[in-house]
C-alpha cells in the first residue's frame, strides 16, 4: 500500500533508538524526510547513518533535550513546518503515589503533558494552511490501565491525553489528525534493562527474567518494535485521515476493557 507521504517531513522526538527510532524508520521507508532527536550525539549520528542505508528518506539529527525548551527550539529550527510530528520521551521513574514528591511530579508534567503540548503549538499553524498534519503521541498502556507503581507515567500522560482529545475537535476540519499510541512491553532497550535488573534483584536468569515479561501479555510474547513503527505510518498516511482523536493499544491484546 502507498501511504502516500513520500516528500513529506516528519519531526520524531526521541528517535535515536526503541520505539521512537522504529517510527521515524518506518516513516523513512516512505519517502519521508526525517528529523530524528536524542540527548546522546555518537548514539543520534550512528542512528541517522544506518538509517539512511535503509531507506530513501532522508535523515536530519539534532541532538537536544526535548524535554527542554531550548532542545524543542533546536527542533524546531531543523524543521519548522513538519507535516507530521511525533512526541516521545522517556518514561519517568517508577514510584507509588506516596512516593512521588512535587519535584517528581512537577518532572514528570514538564515532560510528559507540556513538551509535547508546546511542540504541538509550535507545528499546528503550518498543519492548518497546508491542509495536511498528522500528531502522534507515544504514551503509555498506562494511561488506560493505570498501575501502583507508575502513578508520574500515568498521571502526566492521561493529562496529555485529556488536553489533545479536546484540541482534535478544532482540528479535524483542517485535516489534521492527532492520535495516541499505548505500548505495552515491547522488545525495547527499556525492556532489556528491566530484564537485567529483575536477575540481579531476583537472582534468575536471562531467559526466565524474558519469560517473565511475556507471560502479562494476551499474544504471549513481546511485540517488536517494528510492528510498532508500521502501525505509527499508517496512522499518518493519507488512508488514516478519518481517524483522530483515539488511544491506540498495541499490546499483543492485552487490554482488558471494552472501550
Amino acid at each position: 500500500m502507498d501511504l502516500g507521504l513520500a516528500g513529506k517531513s516528519a519531526l520524531v522526538c526521541a528517535s535515536s533508538g526503541g520505539l521512537g527510532r522504529a517510527c521515524a524508520e518506518a516513516l523513512a521507508a516512505e519517502g519521508v524526510v526525517v528529523v530524528i532527536n536524542g540527548r546522546d550525539p555518537e548514539r543520534l549520528r550512528t542512528c541517522a547513518a544506518e538509517m539512511e542505508l535503509a531507506a530513501p528518506g532522508r535523515v536530519i539529527a539534532v541532538a537536544a533535550d526535548v524535554g527542554t525548551a531550548a532542545g524543542r527550539a533546536a527542533l524546531l529550527r531543523a524543521c519548522p513546518d513538519p507535516d507530521i510530528l511525533i512526541t516521545n520521551s522517556g518514561g519517568p521513574r517508577p514510584a507509588r503515589f506516596d512516593d512521588c514528591s512535587d519535584a517528581d511530579w512537577l518532572d514528570a508534567i514538564a515532560t510528559g503533558l507540556v513538551a509535547p503540548a508546546a511542540l504541538i503549538r509550535a507545528v499546528t499553524p503550518g498543519m492548518r494552511a497546508r491542509g495536511f498534519g498528522r500528531i502522534v503521541n507515544i504514551t503509555s498502556a498506562m494511561v488506560t490501565t493505570p498501575r501502583p507503581n507508575l502513578a508520574l507515567s500515568s498521571g502526566a500522560r492521561a493529562g496529555l491525553t485529556a488536553a489533545v482529545k479536546g484540541l482534535s475537535f478544532e482540528l479535524a476540519p483542517f485535516n489534521i489528525t492527532i492520535n495516541n499510541l499505548l505500548p505495552e512491553r515491547f522488545d525495547s532497550g527499556r525492556q532489556a534493562s528491566m530484564a537485567r535488573a529483575a536477575m540481579e534483584r531476583e537472582g534468575i536468569s536471562w531467559d526466565e527474567a524474558r519469560a517473565r515479561q511475556a507471560a502479562p501479555i494476551a499474544a504471549g510474547r513481546l511485540g517488536r518494535p517494528a510492528e510498532f513503527g508500521a502501525t505509527c505510518a499508517f496512522i499518518c498516511s493519507i488512508h488514516a485521515g478519518y481517524i483522530s482523536g483515539t488511544n491506540i493499544h498495541l499490546d499483543g491484546g492485552t487490554y482488558p476493557a471494552l472501550i
